[in-house]
């Protein structure tokens, strides 16, 4: 089924042959006839297509109406300017929708950064530009890397995919702390958000001051009642007829004012922590000592309760980072395992290295926890059954110290559980922190 533009196409195509044969008829020159009316229709064609020509440059600048003309041409005219009356609506409607985010993020009090694969800026907002120091269109197309000159920044921009956010300070504003979260999308193409955290880092580093304060405060007045606990505890044995609610209630009280300085301990540590960036250390500790100290302690901590410790790691094994700090996160989740497990429970430690860098695994196969509860268990004080952490004597701080101590070695903990069958711990380290550095003995 033919079109009407087809039609039209052919009606004009026989009328110019049907002139030309009629005209060599007249003439007795029939060929020549059909080859001039050819000739004509040819050249015609030629010249409607260099106006067309024309009249599409002079259109790439400002919109201008189609030449006038008749049948196909005119056909062809009407066509393209109507694609590109169509073309120039959505064109503004682009622009707009454009215009409009512009306004929108430039309103934002929260940076955005658009940047290429490489990392090279492509547009900026206008509180990016205030917090990053970024300047339109000088740094259009300069490495971000270039201008913001903070190596974990640098580190950061490199391995984004899937990372948390990182915390900078600002590199116009030194009073300023500065939150960075990297979005990967398209192909390769970044979207940083970057938020002025200053007013929380400050409520943070008043709230860390205040813990670390009043736990220090609380330390001498209780060494002074866990002395005077202790000279009542001589005193009584020295009478052997003090009444059994006297030392029941001196056993109770000696038992927790343990438990506080345990807590403080704990308390002062994790704002140490939290307060103090980790510190670049280019030995590596001897894994196998400090595996082994922590499970001889564990063995201790068990006592009559006979727990079943099994370690495993090569004599070789090295891991680059604060002995301390590692020995405090390990033998937190050690001891965790032996006062969550039965007696004569199994608990196995276990260290290996792979292609994914290295991983030490606290396995045991006590009470176990409801998944529910393990997105949290690394946050202070959350206690799964309160009555039985205050049974087993725990603070509540020991694995929120094990994870800040796995992120200052940029590490992480991953953990799975299932009530009646036990819980398994695995902290993982980089291939960065695993070197053949000197060794430090633990």
């Amino acid at each position: 089924m033919t079109s009407p533009i087809q039609s039209r196409f052919t009606r004009r195509i026989v009328s110019i042959l049907a002139m030309g044969l009629f005209a060599g008829w007249l003439f007795d020159q029939i060929f020549p006839g059909l080859f001039i009316a050819t000739l004509f229709y040819l050249l015609w064609s030629h010249y409607q297509l260099h106006r067309l020509l024309i009249w599409i440059n002079a259109a790439a600048h400002k919109e201008l109406p189609p030449p006038e003309s008749s049948g196909l041409w005119g056909e062809i005219f009407d066509g393209i300017y109507r694609i590109q009356r169509k073309h120039s609506r959505s064109k503004q409607r682009l622009a707009s929708v454009i215009e409009r985010m512009q306004e929108s993020t430039a309103a934002l009090n929260d940076g955005i950064v658009m940047t290429d694969p490489n990392g090279s800026l492509e547009w900026w907002n206008r509180a990016a530009g205030e917090l990053l120091g970024l300047q339109m269109p000088d740094d259009q197309g300069q490495p971000l890397t270039n201008l913001v000159r903070n190596p974990r920044f640098a580190r950061y921009m490199d391995n984004s995919h899937g990372k948390e956010p990182i915390k900078i300070v600002s590199p116009v504003h030194e009073s300023r702390q500065l939150q960075i979260a990297i979005t990967v999308y398209g192909q390769g193409d970044r979207l940083l958000l970057v938020r002025d955290i200053s007013r929380l880092h400050q409520l943070e580093i008043m709230r860390t001051d205040f813990v670390a304060n009043v736990s220090h405060e609380l330390r001498t007045p209780l060494t002074v009642i866990s002395g005077y606990l202790e000279t009542m505890e001589d005193g009584m044995a020295m009478q052997p007829d003090t009444p059994p609610i006297f030392k029941r209630a001196l056993g109770q009280m000696q038992e927790q004012a343990a438990r506080m300085q345990r807590l403080i301990e704990d308390l002062l540590l994790l704002s140490r922590l939290e307060a103090t960036e980790p510190d670049r250390i280019s030995q590596s500790v001897k894994l196998k000592p400090l595996l082994s100290g922590i499970v001889n302690d564990a063995r201790a901590l068990s006592g009559e309760n006979q727990h079943q410790l099994q370690l495993e790691c090569e004599d070789d094994a090295s891991l680059t980072g604060d002995a301390m700090e590692l020995r405090s996160a390990f033998s937190n989740l050690v001891y965790n395992a032996i006062r969550y497990s039965p007696c004569g429970g199994k608990v196995q430690v276990k260290w290996w290295q792979d292609q994914d860098g290295g991983h030490l695994m606290v396995q045991d196969n006590g009470v176990g926890i409801d998944p529910v509860h393990i997105p949290r268990l690394t946050e202070r004080f959350y206690r799964v059954d309160k009555s039985r952490s205050h049974a087993t004597g725990g603070t509540g701080l020991g694995l929120a110290i094990a994870k800040h101590v796995l992120l200052r070695h940029e590490g992480r903990i991953t953990i799975s559980s299932h009530p009646g069958k036990g819980s398994r711990f695995i902290c993982h380290f980089p291939l960065s922190r695993i070197n053949q550095a000197s060794v430090v003995e633990v």
